[in-house]
């Protein structure tokens, strides 16, 4: 994942309206306080790490960027201290701004993010600030207000599948297109996932096909899924319950995956409308469950039962 991390702000694959405004402020020597947002894996520290590249020199790097993560103290006297006296003094000899990155801001604590607010504003002359969040909402409308917004969506599979085959090619991979299908499916556009999984997969088995992509996710495959509804759907309750049961123990599965699956399938399946909605309502019910950690035979058989109703009320329907 480090080793393919994009150096350049040219080698980013996704997210071009932003890159292009990124790009414009840095050239026009302008740039804000930055805000950058989304689910992990999406390029934000790639993109402000590029950035940092772009505007300062090696050997400057190091007086002039301050990074910090959730790992490293953040806390009130950090913001005070350290990040304060880094932001107030000012550079010789050389024109333009120092660079704080406060990756992972979402968990820095309330009174941290209020401290923070003055910093920003007293040092702007000065000092830029970026801050990396997966939830918007964990941040202050206070710095919110501050700094310009960036939200970094999930990667399309279109940009993710040249850049995976960049790194196959490298590392002398064997994929099948099953598998580069697999891995963008399971990765939902998160690219680091993407790679982790590939490389797991490749260290596993050496060679990449769907099913290995699976088996080494753990995620249930297709077809167990298909067999999973059939047997819901057309066996009888103990019979059901028991092939499932056999299948869970042997391949591993987490009734968590199981579900997500049969959800999808649920949605192609041509169910009358009441139907569905009734039995979507039940498998919400059982996700709800599930996460508040109950027992995982029982939320089966009500998974069963569920399936079993709407067989019943299908049949009577007709």
């Amino acid at each position: 994942v480090e080793k393919y991390r994009p150096q350049a702000l040219s080698e980013l694959v996704s997210h071009r309206d932003i890159l292009s405004t990124v790009q414009r402020f840095i050239s026009e020597d302008r740039l804000p306080h930055l805000l950058l947002y989304g689910p992990p894996g999406t390029g934000k520290t790639s993109t402000i790490l590029a950035c940092a590249r772009q505007l300062y020199r090696e050997r400057e790097f190091g007086s002039m960027v301050l990074e910090l993560n959730a790992s490293d103290d953040r806390g009130i006297d950090i913001v005070r201290g350290p990040i304060l006296s880094f932001a107030s003094t000012r550079t010789i000899f050389k024109k333009g701004f120092k660079l704080v990155i406060l990756d992972e801001a979402d968990a820095m604590t309330q009174d941290a993010q209020n401290a923070l607010r003055r910093v920003i504003e007293k040092f702007t002359e000065n000092t830029r600030f970026c801050l990396i969040c997966n939830y918007l909402s964990k941040i202050i409308p206070a710095l919110q207000s501050r700094c310009t917004r960036f939200r970094f969506g999930p990667l399309t599979p279109e940009l993710m599948v040249p850049r995976l085959q960049h790194v196959i090619q490298q590392e002398g991979v064997d994929v099948t297109e099953d598998g580069m299908k697999a891995l963008v499916t399971l990765s939902s556009g998160d690219m680091r996932r993407a790679l982790n999984i590939l490389q797991s997969t490749f260290m596993a088995f050496g060679k990449v096909t769907e099913e290995n992509v699976y088996t080494c996710t753990g995620h249930p495959l297709k077809s167990d899924i298909a067999n999973i509804l059939d047997w819901m759907l057309n066996q009888d309750f103990s019979t059901a319950y028991r092939q499932i049961m056999e299948l869970k123990t042997l391949k591993g599965l987490a009734l968590q995956d199981i579900l997500t699956e049969i959800h999808l399938f649920v949605h192609r399946v041509d169910f009358p409308p009441s139907i569905r909605i009734q039995l979507l309502i039940k498998l919400a019910d059982i996700e709800y469950r599930l996460a508040a950690g109950t027992s995982e035979k029982i939320q089966l058989s009500s998974l069963i039962a569920a399936f079993q109703v709407t067989r019943d009320l299908v049949v009577a329907e007709a």
